[in-house]
């Protein structure tokens, strides 16, 4: 079966290429959870025979990925110690006008995805863009991408600020026996931050102007309507099912104030009528109306119902995520409310309410979903944060001591590498057992903060990686673009560089990593130049998607607090991609001259 070939490839790589393209269809076009179509891939290169046993799971014990694990650790320590918190209250400040924001929140925002998750930092800042934005009379949407663009530009800054960084600098060091120093991509990474913090202030005009998704829902009058029911009603005595109440036209019941203001919520079918009770329906008002009249009801005066805290229930906002199994449906034909102890009690679409039933909307990518629910509710720890984020999710942490312990742990890590004291990897494992020896956070915590989601993509980024080089594709492909490119380095590395920002627009940065890190090795090589710095330009870019909301998941964290549409990343993005791939170029060549391989 090795000796069949067509078109320059035998049998094990065309596999390998139906198997990379079958994934990119996935990740694109479905639903699927990334990591389920990783653990797929690996399963049907193993299969198939164009991995061993021992190569498919490579990925679970390297290097990267058992360093990738353990910095959520220590990710675990800085978050309940309050680091971020204290930056945020001590170090940003309060800007006076657009462009001062912008730096005032880019340049921490960059600084602190060096180190940490990219998704941790953006999901605590985004309730600080919101406030300032109100303070300098601006919509969110004004602000929100450019928080995005910072944390993916400050992650490419240190080797661990991104999971790509890894996956290229473990290649490296397979093929070479060399490591890369955790600050090799600094100076590039600081000079493309600079280079992208200046254009998106010249061009802050191409930012979209949205409104504020939540603003739709400032009014409880307008999605909400009270009824009482009088003390000579028929149905007093009644269960809501047997009163025709549970299922209405229009909207649904979200809570009962009794008499003595005892709230009865959620409200369950059984739940028994009484006299002088006040029932809250949500929905389409002029539906809900129609209540009135079939049921003997009587109109409120005086509205006791209120989004305030201090309630048995409360209301809340969230959006849906891309890749929610909501998105495509509506709240009636699934068990969201019930499985979660929520009622739907409105939707909104970029900043504006939609008018009929809330539980009969089909649901979209970033509709804003009001939701009466417990207050306690630990929506982190919950099943509804894989559906839905929210937007005051991020618990705030106490800040003391401990606060400065975890820093300095967090900042010994990063000097021991960087002075190759010790290597990364026992770096990031003493700083992980520093925490919770120092209980910075507890082991429970600490298991909690592992995104394993995450690293079963990492894992199995590094098994296509391998395919891709074991099967010859990647050497091919190397090939293939000194063809097209010539002998000149520069243009390879520009073109190279070029595809892979256009990949990663569509699939993971991890993933585009993975494919392009062999690539990019071999082209170097065959051209009889140091791959170093050619790896280092593909750090930069694989984590440069700018241009749509699906390239990180930062974009998806901003896309539904913003407001946004698919199209308002493109329009600034497209620019973004061009210019810091130019910068990108131009720094690496600077700072890493090409050197021909002894």
């Amino acid at each position: 079966m090795d000796t069949i070939m067509f078109l320059g490839f035998n049998l094990y790589a065309w596999i390998t290429i139906v198997t990379v393209l079958a994934m990119f269809t996935v990740l694109i076009f479905t639903k699927i959870r990334a990591d389920v179509v990783f653990l797929a891939a690996i399963g049907i290169l193993l299969v198939a025979g164009v991995v061993d046993e021992k190569e498919a799971f490579s990925g679970f014990s390297s290097s990267s990925t058992v360093i990738v694990g353990v910095l959520f650790i220590v990710l675990a320590g800085l978050m309940h110690t309050g680091v971020l918190n204290w930056i945020v209250k001590h170090l940003l400040g309060q800007p006076k006008k657009y462009s001062g924001a912008i730096v005032r929140m880019m340049f921490p925002v960059a600084a602190l995805s060096s180190f940490l998750s990219n998704t941790t930092v953006v999901a605590l800042f985004v309730g600080i863009v919101k406030m300032w934005s109100k303070k300098l009379g601006i919509s969110p949407s004004k602000l929100l991408i450019p928080l995005s663009y910072a944390s993916g530009m400050g992650g490419v800054c240190t080797l661990i600020g991104t999971p790509p960084n890894l996956i290229i600098s473990g290649l490296y060091t397979d093929q070479t026996g060399q490591t890369m120093n955790i600050l090799s991509i600094t100076i590039p990474g600081i000079f493309c931050l600079i280079v992208g913090i200046i254009s998106v202030i010249a061009m802050r005009k191409l930012l979209p102007d949205r409104k504020a998704p939540e603003s739709a829902f400032e009014d409880a009058s307008e999605y909400t309507v009270e009824f009482l029911v009088p003390s000579d009603s028929k149905y007093i005595g009644q269960s809501i099912s047997a009163a025709g109440l549970d299922s209405v036209k229009g909207g649904s019941l979200i809570e009962i104030i009794r008499f003595d203001n005892v709230v009865v919520s959620p409200v369950l079918p059984d739940e028994p009528i009484m006299g002088g009770d006040r029932l809250v329906f949500s929905g389409q008002i002029d539906e809900l109306l129609d209540l009135k009249k079939s049921h003997n009801l009587s109109s409120v005066d005086n509205s006791v119902f209120s989004t305030k805290a201090g309630r048995h229930r409360q209301l809340k906002t969230a959006y849906i995520t891309f890749g929610s199994s909501l998105i495509n449906t509506t709240i009636s034909e699934s068990n969201f409310e019930k499985n979660n102890n929520v009622t739907l009690v409105a939707v909104s679409r970029r900043g504006v309410r939609i008018d009929r039933s809330p539980r009969e909307v089909v649901l979209q990518a970033g509709d804003t979903l009001l939701l009466e629910c417990s207050p306690k509710m630990k929506v982190g720890e919950s099943r509804i944060f894989s559906q839905v984020h929210f937007f005051d999710s991020e618990q705030v942490a106490n800040i003391g001591g401990k606060t400065l312990l975890s820093s300095l742990i967090m900042i010994a890590m990063v000097a021991l590498s960087a002075a190759n004291v010790l290597s990364m990897m026992n770096c990031a494992i003493l700083a992980a057992f520093a925490m919770l020896i120092f209980k910075c956070c507890n082991v429970d915590q600490a298991m909690k903060a592992v995104n394993w989601d995450i690293l079963m993509v990492f894992a199995g980024s590094v098994v296509l990686g391998l395919a891709l080089q074991k099967t010859g594709i990647a050497e091919k492909m190397a090939y293939g673009i000194l063809n097209i490119c010539g002998s000149s380095p520069l243009l390879v590395m520009t073109a190279v560089c070029l595809v892979a920002t256009f990949v990663t627009e569509f699939i993971s940065n991890t993933a585009a990593g993975a494919i392009f890190a062999p690539i990019m090795y071999q082209a170097a090589a065959k051209l009889g130049y140091d791959p170093f710095p050619f790896l280092i330009a593909l750090m930069i870019s694989v984590s440069s998607s700018f241009a749509t909301p699906i390239g990180s998941p930062t974009h998806m964290l901003v896309y539904g607090p913003g407001g946004y549409r698919f199209s308002d990343f493109f329009k600034i993005g497209f620019f973004m991609n061009i210019i810091i791939l130019a910068a990108n170029i131009f720094i690496v060549h600077l700072v890493y001259p090409f050197t021909p391989l002894k």
